[in-house]
């Protein structure tokens, strides 16, 4: 499996490399293209009546993102990346339209469900499909460094169109931004359709699925260093992802609700340069040391920002992703080192899954404290989560420490 077909000279295995490579950036971009995402919060609050409800609209997403996350991972090994591709960006197209039109809870509630069926397609997927395109190429070593590069086109995608969503608030509805982040949708639905399957993953598996589902789990549970990273990186995002989505209603307080879009830029500048100088930083100091001392200064940035409040704190918080991206590359790269060939696509989404079902829980209780003492106060405990988190990876790392002074 994965020898190069016949007639098919190096040259032009490079050039479909490169191609999938250029063409996973591009579609990066599109899907992240999303003007609404800065005030998507208020808007939801606004429709709903109330913070816990506009946060429940994001908890649904990432439920409903959990239930689809592991049949779409066993879908992706089993049919393949580029198919996956497809279906992820159609769905992602029916969420957003249904944002769009959304005047009720209920219709919110439909689109949150397809960009759930969105998110799960591609969480397993899409870095399965990087590491096997290289993989076919003989570069997995270059995998942390192309992620990172690939991953800063999302953060393009947002910072873009959070500079066009701050000048649209300004004199339409908030509507009127659901409605434009429909297009990079179709953008999405077109690059997909132009994607080559690597080769190394063509017909590679076979059998039953439920076997494969046990194999992978099976790995979960012989690998301690897996379990350690793959809980870490649960928790990181359930709970990093949740105060994410959140952070606006800080902001609020503090900006006009136009101005939401300008935090968002400086957050997504800082985030496009952490993932771009991720390769980088991480060959000088490798994924643990730089996840995290990565983990301590974002965290230690936002909370300097949301205790001592001023005018200047969202972008004092927005600065705190200049490590988000090589937080997210690191932990990563550690991961897709420890999965398995085979069910690569389906580990990821066991990871996904449980961290879906996490930001699902952790999405309703911000909204409901914040509902209760404040939405600042809220999001400080999160932070103090996150923050707390780090020990996992501190354990990991002192213990990698300690085998390679002792070999």
């Amino acid at each position: 499996v994965g020898a190069i077909p016949t007639g098919t000279s190096k040259d032009e295995k490079m050039t479909k490399a490169k191609n999938n490579i250029w063409l996973l950036a591009l579609h990066n971009f599109f899907v992240d293209f999303s003007p609404y995402m800065p005030v998507a919060i208020i808007y939801f609050a606004t429709i709903t009546g109330s913070f816990a409800l506009g946060m429940t609209v994001f908890s649904i997403a990432m439920v409903s993102s959990a239930i689809f996350e592991v049949p779409t991972g066993v879908l992706s090994d089993f049919v393949g990346r580029k198919k996956t591709f497809l279906l992820g960006s159609i769905a992602s197209f029916l969420g957003v339209t249904c944002y769009a039109l959304g005047g009720s809870f209920w219709l919110l509630a439909v689109g949150s469900v397809f960009d759930g069926l969105a998110y799960s397609l591609y969480s397993g997927n899409n870095n399965a499909f990087l590491h096997e395109t290289l993989r076919e190429d003989g570069r997995t070593k270059e995998y942390a460094h192309l992620l990172g590069r690939t991953n800063a086109l999302c953060q393009a995608g947002l910072g873009t169109s959070a500079v066009l969503g701050s000048i649209i608030a300004f004199f339409f509805p908030l509507r009127a931004l659901f409605l434009i982040g429909v297009i990079p949708r179709i953008g999405c639905i077109v690059v997909s359709l132009f994607l080559r399957e690597p080769t190394v993953h063509e017909k590679e598996l076979t059998g039953n699925v439920f076997s494969h589902l046990k194999d992978a789990l099976m790995e979960f549970r012989r690998n301690t260093k897996l379990r350690t990273l793959s809980v870490a990186s649960i928790i990181n995002f359930g709970v990093s992802e949740a105060s994410y989505r959140f952070s606006p209603t800080f902001f609020a307080t503090l900006w006009p609700v136009w101005a939401m879009g300008l935090a968002r830029v400086i957050s997504n500048i800082t985030g496009f340069l952490g993932f771009w100088f991720a390769g980088p930083v991480i060959r000088r100091f490798k994924e643990l040391k730089s996840l995290v001392l990565g983990k301590l200064f974002g965290s230690g940035i936002s909370l300097c920002a949301m205790l001592f409040p001023t005018v200047l704190s969202p972008l004092l918080d927005s600065c705190a992703s200049l490590t988000f991206g090589l937080q997210c590359t690191a932990e990563n790269s550690l991961l897709q080192a420890e999965f398995s060939h085979r069910q690569r696509a389906t580990m990821g989404s066991l990871n996904q899954f449980a961290g879906s079902i996490l930001f699902g829980i952790v999405a309703v209780a911000l909204g409901t404290i914040a509902d209760w003492i404040g939405p600042t106060r809220a999001l400080i405990i999160a932070e103090c989560i996150i923050l707390a988190n780090i020990f996992l990876y501190w354990r990991l790392f002192r213990h990698e420490e300690i085998r390679s002074n002792h070999p």
